[in-house]
């Protein structure tokens, strides 16, 4: 179990990613006061956490509801999740959450932990399918219970990550932050590829059972 949740850990780090959201959250906030930086900083976590944990505990059922089968899902969450890992080596991803950032913040909002820090940067496209992928492959109570728990310790280090936001952003620098992106990009990648890779030989297994072969 202890695998498991170091795999499952590591897979919801590089997703979310703490370190590439404090920069953004830091930029977002710059000028504001210490209570509405941890304000915003909780709030958005909370609802990150409502929306991960209600697709982790809900999700299957979701796919059931729309005809989706979780082989076909696990290889679209795979490519989704490549995808990502292709922006993060290239640096795409960084600069797309900047240029977010930045238009978010040329209008002033007076709330940012919903949009866009609790979606799309904490509870994003890839947060969600790793979530619904890891429960997909790790059925009964005990491995759920680890898997929900390696997401609610990321959540927690996230929220740590965002009410440290100004110093760490003073200590890790910008280039640091870019070559630990890239390896985690790539790192992210090789999971990408397994979540294809097992969703595709679970789906000839089941086609192989269906048809008698």
């Amino acid at each position: 179990m202890i695998e498991l949740f170091i795999s499952t850990f590591i897979t919801f780090f590089v997703v979310i990613d703490p370190p590439g959201c404090a920069p953004i959250f830091a930029g977002l906030t710059a000028g504001t006061s210490v209570a509405h930086r941890r304000a915003m900083a909780l709030r958005a976590v909370i609802v990150a956490a409502i929306i991960l944990f209600g697709f982790a505990l809900f999700g299957e059922a979701l796919l059931r509801a729309l005809g989706i089968s979780l082989n076909a899902f696990k290889i679209a969450g795979g490519i989704m999740l490549f995808l990502i890992a292709l922006e993060m080596v290239f640096e795409k991803r960084t600069e797309r959450r900047e240029d977010r950032a930045e238009k978010i913040k040329a209008e002033e909002p007076t709330d940012i932990s919903i949009f866009p820090m609790a979606m799309p940067m904490i509870a994003g496209p890839g947060s969600i399918a790793s979530t619904m992928l890891l429960m997909s492959q790790n059925s009964g109570l005990e491995r759920t219970a680890v898997v929900l728990a390696a997401m609610a310790a990321i959540l927690v280090l996230t929220l740590l990550a965002l009410l440290a936001a100004g110093p760490l952003m003073r200590v890790v620098g910008a280039k640091i932050e870019a070559v630990v992106s890239r390896l985690l990009g790539v790192l992210l990648g090789a999971l990408a590829v397994q979540f294809v890779i097992d969703g595709i030989s679970a789906a000839l297994v089941a086609g192989r059972a269906v048809t008698g072969h």
